[in-house]
């Protein structure tokens, strides 16, 4: 459709950095250098240090990264892990996979875990707590670490859609034992395919952690110091996002700015409610600029038939996926998100003249709708 505005534009990325694009692809083909080579370890070490943590470890996903996480803690057949249903299944799918059972909470109107509502989910089995960073805002993460102490529970951050994002002055994925980040090409920092990390303070967890990622070897091909397996961030993959890493404080900052032409287009606008603002304990990155709508489904409809690309992110919660086998969770926050909630374009190259007109679009759809009711009268 002529003059569509996407969801994530990939090729405009590309135009706009082409240069450093192609020299990145010139350089790894024209050296060889492909499977845990000097671009992985300078990546690593920058994100490292950017979130504040000693050991950064590049995987093939971030949903590996998720997995590794839950075996490098041990968790386990008979133990019981406490995270949400409003998130992508791989956050469950780790702790199931791993041979653990999965205790879903429900999420508040920030669509991040109701910390509320933890403890009452804590039981003697319960061995850890995945909190999920959703849409780049962060948990609460002081409620989750001080009940994670008192309880002696084991913390991953599901920080997939939050790197850069802060709670209290301190970035997501320094909280907890390990936390993990997801490169996928939608991500705020995203990678021509897949790519993950986990995040640790750990030396022990960090050596495992490594060794798991690569068939049980870390100092040498030669020893292998237990099973493993080959999930490893691709040397190419993370030149790539060493190049684009050089950009992400102004991305961050672009999308910060977007997000506060939505803010104010769309205040007041029919029964809109908008992502929660940022401010206070809380810098919002703004991986995903979502909000909500009684009216979600002829909305969706209606800017896609105007050109606009919008998503629904989980529509059906993951505790009413029937193949899950979690129908006896009760979260009714949870199904009303996802009954309502629309995400829209937002990425840095969006300009503001595109996120005008989605604004347009959005009131034009209201403005409709009170004209049909009208006439029906």
């Amino acid at each position: 459709m002529s003059g569509r505005i996407r969801f994530v534009n990939y090729p405009r990325q590309y135009q706009q950095h082409k240069k450093e694009f192609d020299g990145v692809f010139e350089e790894i083909m024209s050296g060889g250098d492909f499977i845990l080579r000097r671009h992985l370890e300078v990546f690593e070490k920058r994100i490292a240090e950017y979130v504040g943590v000693k050991h950064a470890i590049g995987v093939n996903t971030g949903t590996d990264a998720l997995y590794l996480s839950a075996r490098a803690l041990g968790f386990g057949p008979g133990d019981e892990v406490i995270t949400v249903g409003h998130t992508f299944v791989a956050t469950v799918g780790a702790i199931v996979q791993a041979g653990a059972s999965p205790v879903l909470v429900d999420v508040r109107d920030d669509y991040n875990m109701d910390v509320d509502l933890i403890e009452k989910a804590i039981t003697p089995k319960t061995r850890g707590i995945i909190p999920v960073h959703l849409n780049g805002h962060s948990c609460d993460m002081d409620r989750v670490m001080g009940l994670a102490r008192r309880y002696n529970l084991r913390v991953i951050e599901d920080a997939a859609q939050a790197l850069g994002a802060e709670f209290k002055g301190r970035r997501c994925a320094s909280f907890g034992d390990t936390a993990i980040f997801s490169f996928y090409p939608a991500k705020m920092l995203g990678t021509l395919g897949d790519g993950g990390m986990v995040c640790t303070n750990d030396d022990n967890l960090a050596r495992t952690l490594s060794a798991y990622r690569d068939n049980g070897r870390v100092d040498s091909v030669e020893v292998i110091e237990c099973y493993g397996w080959c999930t490893r961030l691709d040397n190419f993959h993370a030149a790539i996002l060493n190049m684009k890493f050089s950009h992400f404080g102004e991305w961050v900052k672009r999308r910060r700015e977007l997000a506060r032409i939505y803010d104010k287009g769309l205040e007041g606008v029919g029964d809109i409610s908008i992502h929660p603002v940022s401010g206070g304990d809380y810098f919002d990155v703004y991986q995903n600029y979502v909000i909500r709508s009684g009216r979600r489904n002829g909305l969706v409809k209606y800017l896609r038939e105007s050109g606009v690309e919008a998503l629904i992110s989980w529509p059906t919660p993951l505790h009413k996926q029937k193949a899950l086998g979690l129908e006896r969770f009760h979260l009714p926050k949870t199904e009303q998100i996802s009954a309502e909630v629309l995400s829209l374009p937002m990425y840095p190259e969006l300009t503001d003249e595109e996120a005008n007109t989605v604004i347009e679009k959005i009131k034009g759809f209201f403005c409709e709708s009170r004209l049909e009711r009208a006439g029906n009268f």
